[in-house]
């Protein structure tokens, strides 16, 4: 199946200056670049459409410098592209022209960046800095590797089925039967039922399944 082909996150690899901050770095710009275009009550940021706007040129600017071109900020922005224009509707029908403008331009600006972190950053990386995130909730039962392995299988498998569904759309076309919904629904649960298992025994042949009781 072609959705084998979706098993690879989205890392380009580069040297830009982005490539090569920090994990934590970027965490923060994110975080920066969420607050000047959303606000925060924790700062009290209140921030207006000149911000906003100098916010996601800043981020475009990056996203191209980073090496990931526009096809990709396109194609970023074309998954919520609907999504974006119900709510500038929405928006300029209740409150104006730049208030519409702000809101879109927050929600683009965010997602880029967020792009630009997983797209410049390892996905290695990116799971140590999430179990190294979790680490100081042990004292509480949490296991930074369990978590760190579920949201690396996460990864896995969304694009996994995402690429189950595309593979058989196509197939159910060349057979003509598009608006058959078994034909495009019932292999993907077959070949989403075969992946889990898969992945299942694989976890349980390297000792990474669930915990052994406690012994009597």
């Amino acid at each position: 199946m072609r959705g084998h082909a979706f098993l690879v996150a989205g890392f380009v690899p580069g040297t830009s200056l982005i490539h090569r901050l920090p994990l934590a770095v970027k965490a923060v710009l994110l975080l920066l670049v969420a607050v000047l275009c959303l606000g925060s009550p924790l700062v009290s940021v209140r921030v207006g459409v000149i911000t906003t706007t100098a916010t996601l040129v800043a981020v475009v600017v990056a996203h191209i410098l980073t090496g990931l071109g526009w096809h990709r900020l396109w194609r970023a922005v074309r998954i919520m592209l609907v999504f974006l224009v119900l709510i500038a509707a929405y928006q300029w029908w209740q409150h104006g022209v730049p208030t519409a403008w702000q809101v879109i331009a927050a929600i683009v600006a965010t997602v880029l960046a967020s792009n630009i972190l997983t797209a410049s950053t390892p996905v290695d990386e990116l799971l140590d800095g999430l179990a190294a995130l979790v680490k100081p909730l042990e004292r509480f039962g949490a296991d930074p590797e369990r978590f760190s392995l579920t949201v690396a299988l996460m990864l896995r498998s969304i694009p996994y089925v995402i690429g189950a569904f595309s593979d058989v759309r196509d197939a159910a076309r060349a057979r003509g039967l598009e608006r058959n919904l078994v034909a495009r629904s019932l292999p993907v649960v077959i070949a989403t039922v075969a992946y889990a298992r898969a992945t299942g025994d694989a976890l349980a042949a390297r000792g990474l399944g669930d915990p052994d009781p406690d012994p009597q």
